[in-house]
């Protein structure tokens, strides 16, 4: 992982900002993204703390514009990108399918969807020429299943689950690898909000099979394997950090 050239976007917060963290820690050199520039540069600041080269781009992952240079810059600075983690997303409006507007679609479908395809589009437009390069995608348990009152949340994670492993497939044969991470029920401010209550939170929890929340570094970590030479054989899977959520 030492000298490794990593981009996060959605790194402010949540599984991204345990993945930035874990990353540093391991020897990368990092550049994070999100949309607020104050706690993007203290959460730089931090990972320059433990060693690591971090710097931070701000960046609103449904604009192509934004995307293109957050990856010029990435390339500009360090020469490369060895790895790409698109965790930018939302939940979107949770409720009724009948409930829900062409707006709320957008809302949840621009970020989710759009943003990890330009993501991906333009990692892709470094990686190819190196003729190496790995990308994580990050999707939910929720793209794998479904679930009442997150129609849009759940069709979101589905097209990302889709297009990880049709560009898996694509690009299979060019050195770069293309995963995507499923997490499930997650310590997150994301789930907190999705869930409402804390009487639904627990509702969620005791459905998972080992009867626990999962943690941000714990996903982190899924993530930091697949990024390694120790996955190098890995490509087009999703790998669900849940709980046991799936097996049921």
């Amino acid at each position: 992982m030492s000298n490794q050239v990593v981009l996060i976007t959605g790194a402010l917060t949540g599984i991204g900002r345990a993945t930035a963290v874990a990353f540093a820690k391991a020897g990368a050199d990092v550049v994070i993204s999100g949309r607020h520039t104050d706690e993007g540069q203290r959460l730089a600041a931090e990972l320059r703390t433990l060693g690591a080269k971090a710097e931070f781009v701000q960046a609103d992952v449904r604009r192509e514009t934004d995307i293109q240079k957050l990856v010029d810059h990435t390339v500009s600075r360090f020469g490369r990108l060895d790895a790409a983690v698109n965790n930018a997303g939302t939940e979107g409006k949770p409720g009724p399918l009948a409930d829900q507007t062409a707006e709320s679609y957008a809302a949840t479908f621009d970020t989710n969807v759009l943003g990890t395809l330009l993501s991906m589009k333009h990692e892709l437009r470094v990686m190819l020429p190196q003729c190496h390069g790995s990308i994580i995608n990050v999707s939910s348990t929720y793209g794998r299943s479904g679930a009442p009152g997150a129609a849009l949340y759940v069709g979101s994670k589905h097209a990302v689950e889709g297009f990880t492993k049709a560009a898996a497939l694509e690009f299979a044969e060019t050195g770069v690898r293309i995963n995507v991470v499923a997490p499930g029920p997650i310590e997150t401010g994301m789930l907190n909000r999705f869930t409402g209550t804390p009487e639904n939170k627990a509702d969620l929890i005791s459905r998972v099979p080992m009867k626990r929340i999962g943690q941000p570094e714990e996903v982190a970590a899924a993530i930091l394997f697949l990024a390694s030479d120790k996955a190098s054989f890995i490509t087009g899977a999703s790998l669900a950090t849940d709980g046991g959520k799936l097996a049921r």
